[in-house]
């Protein structure tokens, strides 16, 4: 420190004030050191008010159409999820239940990738993403995970839909023995990528410099995840017969607890970035889907034991809004945070001061 403020500070340190050469600190944490010394003492330093040059925000916020991204990364959860719950039932000999995940599977990833394209603005923008494969982004690995997965949930569900056909010059039991074995090594081989198309969305988010995406990178996968799971769920129970819908149900149980436990994790590891959950839209979106998610794993449980065709519907309907609900809440939420410069700025001096320390 020179000039005046150093000569400030070596007489202060003469009379017992602070030492020469050390900052001052600003903002909230200058409050609480000062209040340590004196409950009656006032601070200093006023409150940092977080701003920027000509009040613009430090980040640019996404400009990403709120109905085209969220309802993409809705819709590939609800597809990856069905894939693995429509390889399951066709292993165990539920018809009922794979016959409508196969093609929910189908028409929810056809619709995702429709949504992505419309928000890029036109389809040449997402084949120019598969002239390389890079393994370090997240955004390339997805583009190319989505082009080896469609067309697997789409082929098992035309031959799911068309088993009932004749082929020319052959037999109906060559027919149905032949939609079987490509039907089923379709299922089975969207059911691997699976799981990497309903979660590497939460990876793609938080590979963004916005804050409350960034900062919960470590439980978001698990909350997208279960999300997924629920959602699949809820298809299911809306379209198969109460009779084979059990691993329907316990896939509810098991996507609703997984979702809600990871979220409330996640928020408390987040710190100040967790704020925008609990505020305006994002508020209303996250409370309705805690909501109706545990409306409808309770549902889904009641059920089974009734066996009712209206309960299960239901079950089925909170399901499917409360997955869509927490995926449109977290993207306005991480709107959000990249207009507010403080959701930038005091992470960034947190991790400063926790490497000086």
């Amino acid at each position: 420190m020179t000039g005046p403020q150093a000569g400030r500070g070596g007489a202060e340190g003469g009379e017992g004030g602070e030492r020469a050469g050390r900052e001052a600190p600003t903002g909230a944490y200058a409050g609480r050191r000062r209040r340590r010394r004196g409950r009656g003492e006032q601070p200093v330093v006023p409150d940092a008010s977080f701003s920027s040059y000509y009040g613009r925000p430090v980040l640019n916020k996404p400009t990403w159409k709120a109905l085209d991204i969220a309802g993409y990364l809705y819709l590939g959860g609800l597809a990856g999820a069905s894939s693995l719950l429509a390889a399951g039932a066709e292993l165990t000999g539920r018809p009922g239940l794979a016959a409508p995940a196969k093609v929910g599977a189908a028409g929810a990833i056809s619709l995702s990738l429709a949504a992505l394209v419309h928000d890029l603005g036109r389809p040449a923008r997402f084949l120019n993403m598969l002239r390389v494969f890079k393994p370090t982004s997240p955004m390339s690995v997805g583009s190319w995970l989505l082009v080896g997965y469609a067309p697997l949930t789409m082929a098992a569900a035309a031959f799911e839909t068309a088993g009932r056909y004749r082929l020319l010059g052959a037999t109906a039991a060559e027919v149905a023995r032949r939609h079987r074995l490509v039907g089923s090594a379709a299922t089975v081989a969207a059911a691997v990528l699976g799981p990497a198309v309903a979660t590497y969305t939460a990876v793609l988010l938080s590979d963004t410099a916005v804050p409350s995406w960034h900062e919960g990178y470590r439980q978001l996968p698990f909350v997208f995840a279960g999300s997924a799971a629920a959602a699949a769920s809820g298809l299911a129970l809306a379209t198969a017969p109460v009779g084979q819908a059990g691993p329907a149900r316990r896939t509810a149980l098991l996507g609703a607890g997984l979702e809600l436990g990871a979220f409330q994790l996640m928020k408390r590891r987040m710190g100040i970035t967790a704020e925008p959950f609990d505020r305006g839209r994002p508020r209303l979106l996250l409370r309705a889907c805690e909501a109706l998610t545990v409306t409808g794993a309770a549902l889904a449980l009641l059920s089974g034991r009734l066996r009712d065709r209206r309960v299960a519907l239901a079950a089925g309907t909170a399901l499917l809004t409360g997955s869509a609900a927490l995926r449109f809440g977290v993207f306005h939420a991480g709107v959000a945070s990249a207009e507010d410069p403080r959701y930038t700025v005091v992470p960034q001096r947190e991790r400063l001061r926790a490497q000086g320390s």
